[in-house]
């Protein structure tokens, strides 16, 4: 089943790949999911050598939605870094549960830590730039000696290294979900390397959102507008073992209720005609992808469960654009200083909406 939703730079060190810029530079990306940071870096500029996912259902969703793209379906243990030698980018979202505040937190005990496996990739193909993603919670105290570890592996591969906690709404996200960036670059480039600057304007979840729920003539539109005039919580998609299709756990649940919405299960379909005009509305999954800024024309493969996991679990498209653009400015000395918000991508009707926020 199928859910449709949605000036130069003279450092000489850059020289080599300055001749790369009209054929676009190469990225191997790993641990893909549904294609949240693979669409981001293709949006950047980057051409994608290969995409690794384990999981079957988002590796049909890849498909789908990019026929063009190599799709390894298959555990990155198993797969040789020397196959892909010489790539620009290697890039990633390794499994965050070792790591998550709402998880037991057992970060390198966890069977299911696979930065050992990247930093294998990464020794043998040898990229001349590396981005890695995660959760906020591996920025805390508890795995400073982990991320010292994983650093100084880098540093012996001769790669200097940056680290931020990036929050996905200051690059027109309408939700918090804070995320641990890590990029690491050969000294000549990282001398270079400037994080990206956030957007001036924040995306509500009502902006993001109102076309959708006015989609089926839910006389309660305005009214829920104008509650949702935040941004909204982080997204949390679970596991296999774990979690289900519904916002989160309580507090989460609670911050959505503060923002009109009902967060204990996803719905079919928006609220119709015979909704009531004060009720609490569920997102579809079209909605959550929304709020992760897929584009609408996005399809998701497999059940409700499977493809709100795909959701909720994705790295944001336009904060992958806007660090993976501060990468590629990096490499070939060519600015790129603007970008496209999710807001701007997936935007309806906003001539109405400044209307109705003023009424």
């Amino acid at each position: 089943m199928v859910d449709s939703v949605i000036q130069s730079c003279h450092n000489p060190f850059l020289m080599p790949r300055l001749e790369q810029v009209h054929t676009k530079l190469s990225v191997l990306d790993i641990c893909t999911g549904a294609g949240g940071e693979a669409i981001g870096l293709e949006a950047a500029g980057f051409m994608h050598e290969a995409v690794i996912e384990i999981d079957a259902a988002a590796c049909q969703t890849l498909r789908l939605n990019r026929p063009s793209w190599r799709v390894i379906e298959g555990d990155i243990r198993e797969v040789n870094g020397l196959d892909f030698r010489g790539i620009d980018l290697l890039a990633g979202g390794v499994p965050c549960p070792p790591f998550t505040i709402a998880g037991k937190q057992l970060g390198a005990d966890d069977e299911r830590d696979l930065f050992p496996e990247a930093l294998r990739l990464i020794e043998q193909a040898k990229p001349a730039a590396v981005m890695l993603e995660n959760v906020p919670g591996f920025a805390s105290e508890k795995f400073a000696a982990y991320r010292r570890s994983l650093i100084q592996r880098l540093n012996r591969l001769g790669y200097e290294v940056a680290w931020r906690v990036l929050n996905s709404s200051d690059y027109g996200v309408p939700q918090l979900r804070p995320r641990f960036i890590l990029v690491a670059l050969h000294h000549p480039y990282f001398d270079n390397f400037s994080w990206p600057l956030s957007i001036e304007t924040t995306t509500t979840v009502g902006q993001a959102l109102h076309d959708l729920m006015a989609s089926r003539g839910w006389p309660g539109v305005h009214q829920w507008f104008l509650k949702a005039s935040g941004i909204a919580p982080t997204l949390v998609g679970g596991s296999k073992k774990h979690g289900g299709p519904d916002l989160g756990p309580t507090r989460a649940r609670k911050q959505w209720e503060a923002l009109g919405v009902d967060g204990k299960g996803i719905a079919d379909a928006p609220p119709g005609e015979d909704f009531p005009v004060d009720g609490l509305p569920r997102l579809t999954l079209s909605m959550t992808a929304r709020i992760q800024t897929f584009p609408d024309s996005w399809a998701f493969a497999g059940g409700k469960t499977a493809a709100y996991r795909q959701i909720g679990n994705a790295f944001p498209p336009p904060v992958s654009e806007a660090v993976g653009k501060a990468i590629l400015s990096t490499l070939t000395g060519q600015k790129h200083c603007t970008y496209s918000s999710g807001w701007n991508a997936n935007s309806r009707k906003l001539d109405s909406l400044k209307k109705n926020e003023k009424r």
